[in-house]
């Protein structure tokens, strides 16, 4: 022991880490605009200028539905690196982790729900595809805090599928190119309902596993 302050006795000048929840709220603050989320807030805004290039002379331009359908494929592929970036590169962020999944039902809703306004897509569609949006959210709640699960090759396959037919449907596509987006979609549907019921499968076994876990923890302490 000498008494010496650390930066006197070091000669470095230094100053001390921040450490508990001051340096947690640092880093957080100082990792909020990396390019995983700045990716995201682009595929937020995108979301309303694509709606308006989507719907803009009565909805049947094809100049526009090419614009639009333009948005939606840099909002899609801003959706498969901005993922990948924040966990190659440890850029995972609470926004991040929220706003996400808020950006990728955004775009995918805007565009089912205007192509069912403008008479191009069955609204039956459009309502399996959101409602199971809808309850897998509702379910990762549901058991959230027994843990998460994670995304399936399914999984993977049924958004690539989703994307790929909803692209085409927002092209002003004619003959052959039409007929083949229909059973584009159509394998889309299947995969969004197989998907779905696996995730309710993995979400029942998950929870009844930390239930039981849970009385197994509160047994051994009684």
């Amino acid at each position: 022991m000498t008494g010496v302050p650390a930066p006197a006795a070091g000669g470095t000048g230094r100053r001390p880490a921040p450490s508990g929840k001051l340096g947690a709220a640092a880093v957080n603050q100082a990792s909020l605009w990396n390019i995983a989320n700045i990716l995201t807030m682009v595929r937020l805004v995108l979301v309303p200028g694509f709606v308006l290039l989507l719907l803009a002379n009565g909805g049947y331009d094809p100049a526009w539905r090419s614009l639009a359908w333009a948005a939606f494929a840099v909002a899609m592929i801003t959706d498969l690196f901005d993922g990948h970036l924040a966990r190659t590169y440890n850029l995972v962020t609470d926004f991040g982790k929220i706003a996400d999944p808020i950006a990728d039902k955004a775009i995918m809703g805007a565009a089912l729900i205007c192509l069912s306004w403008l008479g191009d897509l069955p609204w039956w569609v459009t309502g399996v595809i959101l409602g199971r949006e809808l309850g897998i959210t509702l379910l990762r709640f549901w058991v959230i805090r027994y843990g998460v699960i994670p995304a399936s090759r399914g999984g993977k396959m049924k958004t690539l599928a989703q994307g790929t037919a909803v692209g085409m449907y927002v092209l002003a596509l004619t003959g052959p190119l039409a007929t083949l987006r229909f059973w584009v979609m159509a394998i889309a549907v299947v995969l969004t309902v197989v998907t779905g019921l696996d995730y309710v499968r993995q979400a029942i076994v998950l929870r009844r596993r930390g239930m039981a876990e849970e009385r197994a923890a509160r047994g051994a302490e009684g």
